[in-house]
């Protein structure tokens, strides 16, 4: 396995199967009360340029459950912020731990620190993607559909960094994936590309009814992002008709489940009713976060 996890690109199909299934005997043991502190000695610094809940609780609980420490650490506090260069914070932190998760404004600083540091950088969320929420929401439809092949899942929303990542997991998965966004809002070509010429399925609508016509899973997250917030008016008029609710459930497969990153904007892109009803696979979902990074770092930490 590559030493960083950047990308849900930085593994292979066999690789998810295997963390697929460590998350899952992971997630046994939890329940049984089995002791699996496998990451004894173990330090994990968490890097936080931005706020967080599920990624902070979920990390946190993982590397304790595992037998290490997790290190909270907001980037304000530290040097970077005052403008050290992220090469020496990397090397630097590369001395004192074992591995380094960042929840970042840019991609391009995760991949820095990576490029530095000798230990392990796991991306906890950049603009361009969020691969431990795929293998949290890869796990949560493996566990409801048996296989993946052959779902069809429908993206409905903003084409950011979550369906960025959702869109190249079609090619470890074996699902496909239409994305309905409003003009202007669709995934970025270059991600588009890299899919379909790695042999992954996507598909680019504007109809969030077509996207999800007969699909077994519908996505969806919120409409404005952290750091789009002086956007907020606009967004919400140009979203409007993209609210995955009741109407447009009907027009999916019957048998159809529905997942969210969380925090849900109730009303917007996601009504109360379906959050709150028999499809939702929501909450399993945000367990699953947890389950599936510790097998992430049990992984990258282990070597």
């Amino acid at each position: 396995m590559n030493k960083d996890f950047l990308s849900i690109l930085d593994i292979n199909k066999t690789e998810l199967e295997q963390i697929l299934s460590e998350a899952k005997q992971l997630k046994t043991l939890k329940k049984q009360g089995v002791v699996h502190d496998v990451l004894r000695g173990k330090n994990l610094a968490m890097i936080f340029e931005k706020s967080s809940t599920r990624t902070h609780i979920s990390f946190e609980v993982g590397m304790n459950e595992l037998g290490g420490h997790a290190l909270f650490l907001n980037a304000r506090d530290m040097q970077i912020w005052r403008g050290e260069e992220i090469r020496d914070t990397a090397r630097a932190a590369s001395r004192y731990v074992s591995g380094i998760m960042i929840r970042a404004y840019k991609h391009s600083t995760i991949e820095e620190f990576a490029r530095f540091a000798t230990i392990p950088v796991i991306n906890g969320l950049s603009d361009l993607e969020h691969p431990c929420q795929l293998l949290a929401d890869i796990m949560t439809m493996q566990e409801h559909f048996g296989s993946l092949k052959d779902l069809k899942v429908a993206w409905v929303g903003d084409g950011n960094n979550v369906c960025n990542s959702l869109i190249l997991s079609t090619v470890l998965t074996g699902y496909s994936v239409t994305v309905a966004t409003p003009n202007g809002y669709e995934p970025p070509e270059d991600i588009v590309k890299k899919t379909r010429a790695l042999g992954g399925k996507v598909n680019l609508v504007k109809s969030p009814e077509q996207a999800v016509k007969d699909a077994h899973v519908i996505v969806t997250d919120t409409w404005v992002s952290m750091g789009d917030d002086a956007e907020r008016e606009e967004r919400l008029k140009t979203f409007s008709g993209y609210t995955v609710d009741a109407g447009l459930m009907r027009h999916a497969s019957p048998d159809a489940r529905v997942l969210h990153c969380l925090p849900a904007h109730r009303g917007e892109e996601i009504a109360d009713e379906v959050m709150e009803g028999g499809q939702s696979l929501v909450w399993d979902e945000a367990e699953n976060r947890l389950h599936a990074q510790k097998a992430l770092l049990v992984r990258l930490l282990r070597k």
